[in-house]
Parts: C-alpha cells; sequence; structure tokens
C-alpha cells in the first residue's frame, strides 16, 4: 500500500459518497417533513437503474441515450410516487409510525416483483458515454476514470441545488413550516395535502437520479436496494434529520471508510463504515449538524 494507492480509494469512495448522498437526502427530505420512514425509497433507486437502462437502450445506448436516461429515469420514479402518493399515503399521513413503516416495506416488496416482471432476474448494464469513458492522469501516477470526475462533480451541484429549494423558494419555506405545525400551515389557506405531495415527489426523484447514476459503474440486478436503503437511514441519523449538509456529511463518512476499510483490510471493509456510525452515535446522538426540522 502506498500513497498512490490510498488516494485512489479516496477518490472512489468519493464517487460513491455522491450516490449515497443523493440517495439519503431524498430519504431525508421525506422523513423530515411527511414524518414517513420509507423503506421503499430503496426499490425506487432500483427502479430508477432499471429504468435507465430501458430508455438509454432505446435511445441508442451510448451518448444519446445516457443524458435522456439522465433526465428521463429521475422522472419516471417521480410520476411512479406520485401517483403512490396520491392514492395512498395522502389518506395517511396521521397514522402511526409503525402502521406507515409497515405500509412502505409493503411497496418495497410490491415495486420488487414489478422490477422483476417487467425486467426479468437477469443482470442489465448501462454504457458509459464516450465523453466519459477514460481516464484523467492526476499527479502522473493516479488514474481518475472520468464517469467518475463527473459524479464528484455533481453531487456539490445537487446538495446546492437542494439547499436553494429548501432555504430560499416559497415551497421550500412551506415545507419547513408543515414539518414543524401542519395544522397552523393549514389554516392560514394553505394546501397541505399538495405540500407533502411536492415533497415527497421530490425525494423520490432524487432516488431515481441515485439509481440512474449509478446503473454505468455496476451491474444493475434485483436486491441492489437492500443494503442502499439501510445505509441511507444510517446517513439521514448521523448526518442530522432534514439537514442537506448533514446527509452530505454522514455520506462522505461512510463512502470513505467504506473505500478504506477495504484497501486496509479487505476481509472485513464492510464493518468499517458501520463502526464509525457507531462513533458518531455514541458522541452526537442527535447527528453531526443541527437537525433543521
Amino acid at each position: 500500500m502506498d500513497l498512490y494507492a490510498v488516494l485512489s480509494q479516496i477518490l472512489v469512495g468519493l464517487s460513491r459518497t455522491v450516490i449515497l448522498f443523493i440517495v439519503s437526502s431524498g430519504l431525508s427530505l421525506i422523513l423530515g417533513v411527511l414524518r414517513i420512514p420509507n423503506v421503499a425509497h430503496g426499490s425506487l433507486y432500483m427502479i430508477g437503474a432499471y429504468a435507465a437502462y430501458t430508455i438509454s437502450k432505446y435511445f441508442g445506448g451510448q451518448d444519446t441515450g445516457f443524458w435522456v436516461a439522465l433526465f428521463g429515469a429521475p422522472l419516471f420514479v417521480a410520476f411512479l410516487s406520485f401517483i403512490v402518493e396520491r392514492s395512498v399515503f395522502q389518506f395517511l399521513y396521521e397514522r402511526e409510525h409503525l402502521m406507515l413503516v409497515l405500509l412502505t416495506f409493503g411497496f418495497s416488496l410490491i415495486f420488487g416483483d414489478l422490477v422483476k416482471l417487467v425486467w426479468g432476474g437477469e443482470y442489465k448494464t448501462v454504457p458509459v458515454p464516450r465523453i466519459f469513458q477514460g481516464y484523467i492522469l492526476l499527479f502522473e501516477h493516479l488514474h481518475l476514470p472520468i464517469y467518475n470526475a463527473f459524479l464528484i462533480i455533481i453531487g456539490p451541484v445537487v446538495a446546492l441545488l437542494l439547499w436553494l429549494f429548501v432555504n430560499k423558494t416559497k415551497m421550500g419555506k412551506i415545507s419547513r413550516a408543515a414539518a414543524v405545525d401542519r395544522e397552523m400551515v393549514g389554516a392560514v389557506g394553505i394546501n397541505v395535502s399538495w405540500v407533502f405531495g411536492v415533497t415527497f415527489v421530490i425525494g423520490c426523484f432524487l432516488a431515481g437520479l441515485g439509481g440512474m447514476l449509478v446503473a454505468p459503474t455496476i451491474s444493475v440486478t434485483l436486491g441492489m436496494d437492500h443494503s442502499l436503503i439501510m445505509e441511507s437511514f444510517l446517513i439521514v441519523i448521523i448526518g442530522g434529520l432534514g439537514n442537506i449538509w448533514g446527509a452530505l456529511l454522514g455520506a462522505l463518512i461512510f463512502g470513505l471508510t467504506q473505500s478504506l476499510g477495504i484497501l486496509l483490510w479487505p476481509q472485513f471493509g464492510i464493518v468499517f463504515p458501520y463502526a464509525a456510525v457507531v462513533l458518531v452515535l455514541v458522541f452526537k446522538p442527535k447527528g453531526l449538524l443541527k437537525s433543521t426540522w
């Protein structure tokens, strides 16, 4: 192990961090505003990856297909979530959390069966567009895949856009107010149901975006949602509920410790990020950053 090996793993960890952040930020938004622990969030991430495969293939695979999928797959997931939210969730916001957990878990099973029915059980691959193929040479000996560099750049962009939405737009401010006191928001004439609906769709859009972005880097397959949803919940908890920058910080910790753990101790690399989570919760049980909700 040398310095370049460590730097290489850090860069790999950063690209993984972006996916974790995008998905967990959507989960944090839903959990913070709607108070729904959306267990089906990981399934929507998986659907986003499969939708990216279908859209990319239909529009020619590389290049054009990728860019159409970049917008089309998250929008498909957002449309699906809109149907689910308007037909089911909008009537259950006042129910017990345990019921909502069971409900979203049921939807995760339904989505998993639908994916198997539509796409089958075979592995799918999404090609990297030609513009992102190849490597960037850093420090003469360090090679960074161009697509990984694209992911590292897009992460902070998404974080900034989310922060602007939550803090600078009227809908974002209303969402924050509804999270604190939904009855008062409704009393001034605002349709809280539609505020919750928009928030839910945006959160699910982010899950679909994460699935689309990860698709060119892995084999898209059934079950890819299982570990991701657990990791996302942990990131939301250690970052601070509803805090976008907290989700970014939590994803950074999780992604880097996982990547470096594989380098330092490959047989037990998966243990490192969970050990980091335990340490954070021991010293900061309410999360690294202040909850904004």
